[in-house]
């Protein structure tokens, strides 16, 4: 940022470029909303452009220097560089510039009560539980999600009860911006080393986001997560209140009788202190999605609301887009997508298929070059449970390829370890392996955060356009 506030551009126009990914597109529609000007740009055309030109916001595909001029801010998303031509403009023109997660902090300032979700992974599924849960029992929240969750409508919504709940990334201090009345920690593995480092550096960037919390601040946090409890050991001392949730009965929080059904999906009682608070019963499998549930029940609870009302609604929930979502049949096979990008994501993922009973084809798109020389090993690894796993090339996003690492070598190191794993480069060569080696009764499993998912709708496109053509 750029010495400038949000507050200062009330009568000027806000640019964002990148504005089509799930966060930029909900805080456009948020500023659009509380009476903003905005424009924006992205790389390519989607959904999210077209919903924005529905406010009539002027958004476009592409590079565009010429709608810089006359912006008052210039606002980008972590994934665009400092050279991109827009941003290289607005420096020439003397327009300050944003980093999104200073947006998003300066948006919730005004909220009487932030909560805000953190963690390697399971921020999206907690959040837009929580999310759900909050709307449907009429707390009227602000939420801001890094998915799209057809509860809501979308990303966002915009409440008017004071009440923010929002998704914290770790991924190059983003979290740092926000404020934080309650916090829900969920985990912490190793990721984003491209910009910390090492994990004591993750974890100290974890104690500087707490350090935000209030003296009456709350913390709910994974109780048997050891990296969590260090960080927790560091944090000053203050009157905050620090809660426990996971599968063990001496928690704050913790499962009674957990079950699952032949889907996987889990059903429980949540406990608190001895105490039992409500039923759950769920319609997305596997534990990690109980541990979500538990966590988001408990920040309920934490919230003064009633536990059993909004596990209720729980029922209703069925997943955030990108999150373990059924998005189609192909030739009798059941087509999925998850969002999951590091190792233990994939391995999670792969897991809940494993519930299904069923031949398991994972696709993983790896997600930039640095996250895999850093976590090469685990790669190697956490498909092990799929019969079938096939790597892409790896999707590079907002680096450029360095010489040292491919996907062959990914494969090499998945054949010694034991894994059925193949090189299908792009989306073509993943779809002919599917079509010719892909059976009736599988489950195929798209796997990373960058646009893996686009194989879905193609291989759905294309099997449209065959069923027409009477083939």
């Amino acid at each position: 940022m750029e010495g400038i506030s949000l507050k200062d551009t009330r009568n000027q126009r806000i640019h964002m470029v990148g504005i089509g990914g799930a966060s930029m597109a909900g805080l456009a529609e948020m500023l659009y909303h509380d009476g903003y000007l905005v424009s924006g740009s992205d790389s390519a055309e989607s959904y999210a452009l077209k919903r924005l030109r529905g406010f009539n916001l002027d958004v476009r595909a592409g590079h565009h220097p010429e709608m810089v001029d006359g912006a008052g801010l210039l606002v980008y998303s972590a994934a665009i560089a400092v050279d991109d031509p827009e941003r290289v403009e607005a420096r020439r023109l003397g327009i300050p510039q944003m980093e999104r997660a200073v947006l998003l902090g300066e948006i919730m300032q005004d909220a009487a009560r932030q909560v805000c979700v953190c963690g390697t992974h399971g921020k999206t599924t907690t959040t837009a539980m929580l999310a759900q849960m909050l709307h449907e029992i009429d707390a009227d929240p602000t939420v801001h999600l890094g998915g799209s969750l057809d509860a809501i409508g979308g990303s966002i919504r915009i409440g008017d009860s004071g009440l923010f709940v929002a998704e914290a990334c770790e991924f190059n201090r983003s979290f740092l911006h926000m404020p934080v009345t309650m916090a829900l920690l969920l985990n912490i593995e190793v990721d984003h080393l491209d910009c910390y480092g090492t994990m004591d550096a993750v974890e100290a960037a974890y104690v500087a986001f707490l350090e935000h919390l209030p003296d009456d601040g709350k913390v709910l946090a994974l109780g048997d997560d050891e990296r969590v409890s260090r960080v927790l050991s560091q944090l000053t001392p203050k009157n905050r209140v620090i809660y426990t949730f996971g599968n063990q009965p001496d928690f704050d929080y913790s499962f009674a009788q957990l079950e699952f059904d032949q889907k996987g999906n889990a059903f429980f009682d949540v406990r608190y202190q001895g105490n039992t608070l409500c039923p759950v019963n769920l319609r997305v499998p596997g534990l990690y999605n109980a541990l979500h549930a538990l966590v988001a029940i408990a920040a309920v609870h934490q919230l003064g609301f009633d536990t059993k009302q909004a596990a209720a609604s729980l029922a209703n929930y069925t997943g955030a887009r990108r999150r373990f979502e059924h998005t189609g049949v192909v030739k009798g096979m059941d087509l999925y997508h998850d969002y999951g990008h590091n190792p233990a994501e994939m391995r999670a993922a792969i897991d809940m298929a494993r519930l299904q009973n069923r031949r398991v084809i994972a696709v993983m798109q790896p997600h930039t070059y640095s996250r895999v020389k850093t976590l090469f090993d685990e790669y190697l690894t956490c498909t092990k449970q799929a019969d079938i796993t096939l790597v892409t090339d790896i999707y590079a996003a907002r680096e450029k390829a360095p010489g040292d690492i491919n996907t062959p070598m990914l494969i090499d190191g998945m054949t010694a370890h034991g894994v059925t794993a193949y090189h299908t480069p792009g989306f073509d060569e993943t779809e002919a392996w599917l079509l010719k080696n892909g059976q009736p009764g599988d489950l195929v499993i798209t796997m990373g955060c960058g646009n893996i998912n686009l194989l879905n709708d193609q291989m759905q496109e294309n099997e449209k356009q065959r069923t027409a053509a009477g083939n």
